[in-house]
This record gives structure tokens, sequence and C-alpha cells, in this order.
């Protein structure tokens, strides 16, 4: 989300823990259901009332995943800073469409309805499995009670989190992350996550994860570069105004940070600033667009 002050420790940090990063490849990680990726682009572009999604601007950006209020990474969270997200609808069938409804209530208890917008957008949403072998990257619409909503389809049973990232409108306010459980009810097969590789591949791209060797604690760079066919692409498209959106969760306890690019071209290479708040196992999810549709490589990386 927008930058500056607020992750500029966070986020040069995580680069720093996925110094060991190895990414995987969709073939054993099905990130995205294959139904939902024409989808993907259409959650992200047709909101009533957002901004165009793409803007050619972009620099070093801080991300959202700011810590909470008592030092804690973003996401931990049902309530921090004054704010609480109020999930409405906690359950979901296994591959049924169904539609994410939720408020961001402030201290009074009463529904935000004003907000920053931040690459052309109020809130982001994010759902994530809690094996981190599904993920969704939505944009949901704001009706005027403050009431946002979203369809999505999650495949597998088992336990989901979601993340409402956004700024709140009035002077000084900040960056908030906050988390809330989602269950969906099926069949629940468990799943560790996939095993670190060096490359994922998503729609006939291969994105390779390198960058410096990291350690948790010590900022670095963490880069990943686009190549279709064996030719670099050199033509990535602005999402959201900047040529690659990065997430990071924390296996566990899905500790939850989102970075932006540092600043650079179209691709091949989108390279990101970002520190690792501790040793373990995390998975990025990098959403990059080209040829007009957005694609979401994952890797698996080892913090140590």
């Amino acid at each position: 989300m927008n930058t500056g002050v607020k992750i500029a420790a966070f986020a040069a940090a995580l680069a720093a823990t996925f110094g060991t990063a190895y990414g995987v490849g969709t073939a054993a990680d099905p990130v995205v259901a294959k139904e939902e990726k024409p989808r993907h682009a259409a959650e992200h572009g047709k909101e009533k009332e957002s901004a165009a999604d793409g803007h050619a601007g972009h620099g070093t950006e801080e991300g959202a995943g700011t810590p909470a209020a008592d030092g804690t990474p973003g996401g931990l969270q049902v309530s921090d800073k004054g704010y609480t997200f109020a999930l409405r609808t906690p359950t979901f069938a296994a591959g049924s469409r169904t539609e994410i409804a939720f408020s961001i209530r402030d201290g009074s208890g009463r529904a935000v309805t004003a907000y920053e917008k931040e690459h052309g957008k109020e809130l982001h949403l994010i759902v994530a499995s809690r094996d981190l072998t599904e993920y969704r990257h939505l944009h949901p619409v704001r009706a005027a009670d403050g009431t946002w909503s979203v369809p999505v389809t999650l495949p597998k049973a088992g336990g989901y989190r979601a993340f409402a990232d956004f700024t709140p409108s009035g002077a000084g306010k900040e960056n908030v992350t906050l988390g809330a459980d989602l269950a969906v009810s099926g069949a629940y097969a468990p799943a560790a996550p996939p095993a670190p590789a060096p490359t994922a591949r998503v729609d006939g791209y291969e994105v390779r994860l390198g960058g410096d060797p990291l350690r948790p604690g010590k900022p670095s760079t963490l880069r990943l570069t686009v190549s279709k066919g064996g030719r670099p692409v050199s033509d990535l498209q602005p999402y959201l105004g900047a040529y690659g959106h990065l997430v990071a969760l924390r296996s566990g306890d899905l500790a939850y940070l989102h970075v932006h690019p540092n600043d650079g071209g179209p691709g091949p290479e989108v390279a990101f600033g970002a520190t690792a708040p501790s040793p373990g196992t995390y998975r990025l999810f990098l959403d990059f667009q080209h040829e007009g549709k957005v694609r979401t490589a994952a890797f698996t990386v080892h913090a140590h």
C-alpha cells in the first residue's frame, strides 16, 4: 500500500528473510483455481467506486502489513489501532461461489466509510488457506453504509485467514492490516507448504526468484525475473500503480507482509526491499500483469 515511513524498516526486512528463497511451480501448487483466473482481473478492475487499477508511476513503496501498535507483525489481530475487522460471513462451503461481507469498525463501533486510496483502491482484501496453498487478492466493493463485499470461490475445505489492508482518511492516519479467520466446510486434507524451488510457473510464464543471501532481521533485496517461452518479459504492465505486488505470509500464524517494488522499469526483473520478522517458512505470492491479465506466482521460502 502507500509508503513512506510505515514499512520502511519492516519492508526492508522481508527480503532479508528470503535470501535463501526459492520458488514453487503451479504444477505442484495451483495457487489460483482455474475458474478463478479470468475473474481475477475482473475483481480488480470493475469496482463501482474505484479508480483505474494501473498507474504509470511507481517507486520504492511501503507495503501493507504494517506492524501492529504493539510491534507484532501485521494481520495477527482482529482489532488494532482503534479499528476492528467485523467479518459477517465467517463460514463457506468448499467449491461454492460465496460473497464475503464485512465492515471496518472504529472505536465507537461505527462502520468506517472514509478511506485513503492506496494504489487506486480504498481497501485490499487477501484470503489465504492455513496451509498456504490457496491465495486470493481481492478488491471488494463498499456500500454507502460501510459494508464491503466481494464474491469468491474457495475450492478446498479447511481454515483460512482474511486480511483487510487499508488506511482510514484523516490527518495522521496510518496503514492498518487486520486479520480474521474463515472456515470452509467439506472434506479436509491438510497439506504441508510446497517444497522450495528456484522457479514458479503460471500460464506459460516462468518467474525466477533470486537476490542476495538473506537472513531474518537484515534488510536485503529480493529479485523476481519474469520470462515466457524462454524470452524475458520486458513489457510488464502497471498493476495498481506498480509492476508487481508481493505478499508474504509466515507459515503457522500467517503473519502478513505486503511490499512493493523498488524503482525500476517494466521488467523482466522486479526488485523488492523487505525484511522477514523471524526465522521460519514463508510463502511469497507475486502478482504481475502482462497482456491485460493479472497472474500470481508463488514461492516457498525458508528463512534461517
